[in-house]
Formats: structure tokens, sequence, C-alpha cells
């Protein structure tokens, strides 16, 4: 591995905080930071094509050698509100659904929810790039990112799915960790666990750049998102990764 530390991770206004930590670390200088949707960056770590990413949890099994690596993720204790299912109709009239193609977390834990929670036998469909615009009737969608905040108004019925699956294990949820399958010194993670943490420092600032009409920004930062995976993160994470097996 070269001396440059190619990282990946989303531009989702989630994972702000941690770039603009990042962003304003001395460890800027020492990678190379590169911007996909979720989905990509499991594949550009697979392929080497990447050192380490915030990644989507469920794609951590599908890569040889990848593990956890630092103390920050994307979590959540409860709502998350921009991963849902949003519908036009009760969940139980629910009979199609498009799969967001651009995380394969929450597209699993919608897929297991809907099976184990709502108990609901659901046909679904890749989402192309318009899907939205598909969902009416008893066609659902899962919705995740900006873009479900933004989307929030738009259906009659938005299910939160962090949210049910607190209802449904009593645990908490890890949507995306950073993770490497390569090995990294310690030192470099101190220091990268050290700009993440001085980005969660600086909350307000990361507000004042980027201004969001369609969702408290002080709400998503500071009550939905959480971005320390203690041990009752670990906890969530591994019997996710257990269900999903």
């Amino acid at each position: 591995m070269s001396s440059i530390i190619k990282v990946g991770a989303v531009s989702y206004l989630n994972t702000k905080p941690l770039l603009y930590g990042i962003e304003q670390s001395s460890i800027i200088n020492d990678i190379e930071l590169s911007l996909d949707y979720p989905a990509l960056l499991a594949q550009q770590l697979k392929n080497g094509e990447i050192d380490m990413a915030l990644l989507p949890v469920a794609a951590i099994p599908g890569i040889d050698n990848a593990r956890i690596v630092g103390k920050y993720g994307i979590a959540t204790d409860g709502d998350v509100v921009s991963v849902a299912i949003f519908s036009n109709v009760p969940i139980e009239e629910v009979t199609d659904m498009y799969l967001d193609y651009q995380s394969r977390t929450s597209v699993r834990l919608a897929q297991l929810l809907l099976a184990q929670y709502w108990k609901k036998d659901i046909i679904y469909h890749q989402a192309p790039t318009d899907y939205i615009s598909k969902i009416y009737g008893t066609t659902a969608g899962v919705i995740i990112g900006d873009r479900a905040l933004q989307q929030l108004p738009n259906f009659k019925y938005v299910y939160d799915l962090s949210a049910a699956w607190k209802s449904f294990t009593g645990l908490d949820f890890v949507f995306a960790a950073w993770v490497s399958n390569k090995q990294l010194t310690t030192g470099f993670m101190e220091r990268f666990d050290a700009a993440n943490e001085a980005g969660l420092r600086h909350i307000e600032t990361v507000i004042a750049q980027n201004p969001f009409p369609a969702y408290s920004l002080e709400r998503y930062y500071k009550k939905n998102i959480q971005y320390l995976l203690d041990e009752s993160k670990i906890k969530g994470l591994s019997t996710f990764l257990q269900m999903i097996q």
C-alpha cells in the first residue's frame, strides 16, 4: 500500500460532520479522499481501488479481510428519518417495493423488516434512477439519504426503518462504519479518529455551510444520527449481520 491512503465516503448530509473534520485536519495531506454512493464504495474496496471506506455495513461480509476501523460511523437509536419506506397506502396494503440502488444496508434492512416484522410477502423491483415518480398505488419504495429528507412531505405514509428495527429488536442500528481490508497503522487511525471527533465538535459550522430547508439539520445531527460506535451500537450491528446471513 502506498503512503497515501485512499479513502472513500459518501457526500450525504449525514456524513458532512465527519468529512468536515477530515478536511480541516492535517490527515487530509495523508489521504486521497473520493466521494461516491454507498454501493459503489463497497465494490471499490473489494477491488482494491480504495484502502478504506465509510461502508454500508451489509457489505462487510462480502469483502475478504474487511474489518471495522476507528470509533465512528453512521448510527441511530431510533428515528433516523433519512432511511425509510415511502408509500401512499398503509404498509399492510403494499404489494410491490422499489429498492434504492444506492445502499445495500438499507435494502437488506427493509427486506428483513418486511419479512420478519411486518410479515409481508413483497414483490421487489430494482429501482431505476427515476423510481420515486413510480411510487404510487400499492407500490412503495425505499428512499435513503438527502432525497428521503426531501420526500418527507410528499407521501402519506413514511416508515422509518431504524425506528422499526428498534421496535422489532430493541437494539440500536449502524448503517455505515469506517471499514478497511488492509492493515492500517495505529498512528494513522488515532489521527483519523481525532479528525472525525473534531468534525463532530463543529456541528454548528457544518449546519451553516449546508443550508437545507427540507429538514432541520440541528435535529438531524444532534437527535437522529449518532456517530460514536459504542457498545450498544456494536451489539445492534452484530445482530443485524447475523440476521442477514
